[in-house]
């Protein structure tokens, strides 16, 4: 398979650590270039990677096949319709954007023009949840529990302001709702209590009838344990450990976006499936007030 050549649009800590050098890395994906608000950032990233840098939105559009955003959700909801209608395949990070309106919008446009898009749920290209989630379906399950504790809102390269306004559900939930949707069945309706600030506790209901549990807080100090995903059912129960969960997930995630691209489109993990994500968050945002 050739390449897919992809344009990098953010130059953040996240784009540094993980998306320029797995786009980078090939042997399925070329990094094409760069483009970030803040353009000296843009122009260090590219030069470490010896590719151009660009000024323009657009001069990037015309250079690559496909674009991967690594912006804050909000933006990413504005500049992702931009490449949808250039005719870009896109790689999305969660949440698909930062609010239900824009959501729908990108999720549309991306669908009007025909483009393949693929989401980075990050967990879901882990082997270990491949096998979560095949001993998790096979139990016949009824109900579960996940959780992901962590402490980014007191600071470092994550402390962002849009995690520092909206914190755990709008950051990790996605991964965790995406997770348990998979494990149990669609999610149908969701209750919510807490602070997205502090702790935040869902009951989930499932189609099929099963119910699942979810603890989110990104405020904790401490040793915490690793993120965890557990499912029950008559046939017994499966375990997934965020430890099992490594960097070597994101060759995967590039390997499986060319693939994407070239058969123009149909991953799981798509544009519409973040929609439906961002729905239930939604739902929990205003339920918290």
């Amino acid at each position: 398979m050739e390449p897919v050549s992809v344009g990098l649009v953010g130059a953040g800590p996240w784009a540094e650590m993980v998306h320029a050098p797995i786009l980078a890395a090939g042997p399925h994906t070329m990094l094409a270039g760069v483009w970030a608000r803040r353009p000296q950032a843009a122009d260090e990233l590219a030069g470490r990677h010896r590719v151009p840098s660009f000024e323009r939105l657009e001069d990037l559009f015309d250079l690559c096949e496909a674009v991967a955003f690594c912006v804050p959700p909000a933006v990413q909801a504005e500049l992702g319709v931009l490449a949808a209608k250039a005719g870009k395949a896109l790689l999305l990070e969660k949440p698909l954007a930062a609010d239900l309106d824009g959501a729908r919008r990108l999720a549309d446009a991306i669908g009007e023009a025909g483009v393949a898009s693929q989401m980075v749920f990050t967990f879901r290209y882990s082997p270990a949840t491949t096998a979560f989630l095949d001993r998790a379906r096979a139990l016949r399950p009824f109900g579960g529990h996940a959780s992901n504790l962590s402490g980014v809102l007191h600071g470092g390269s994550f402390a962002t302001p849009w995690r520092l306004e909206r914190g755990a559900v709008l950051d990790i939930g996605p991964h965790v709702i995406d997770l348990m949707d998979a494990a149990l069945g669609p999610v149908v309706s969701v209750r919510a209590h807490g602070d997205p600030l502090g702790w935040v506790g869902l009951l989930l209901e499932h189609t099929g009838g099963a119910v699942s549990e979810v603890s989110l807080t990104m405020a904790a100090g401490g040793d915490l344990p690793p993120a965890r995903a557990d499912v029950y059912g008559a046939e017994g129960s499966a375990t997934l450990l965020g430890s099992e969960i490594g960097d070597d997930v994101f060759p995967v995630v590039a390997g499986e976006f060319a693939r994407t691209v070239r058969r123009g489109g149909g991953h799981p993990l798509d544009a519409r499936h973040g929609l439906r994500i961002q729905e239930i968050i939604t739902d929990v945002e205003r339920q918290l007030g």
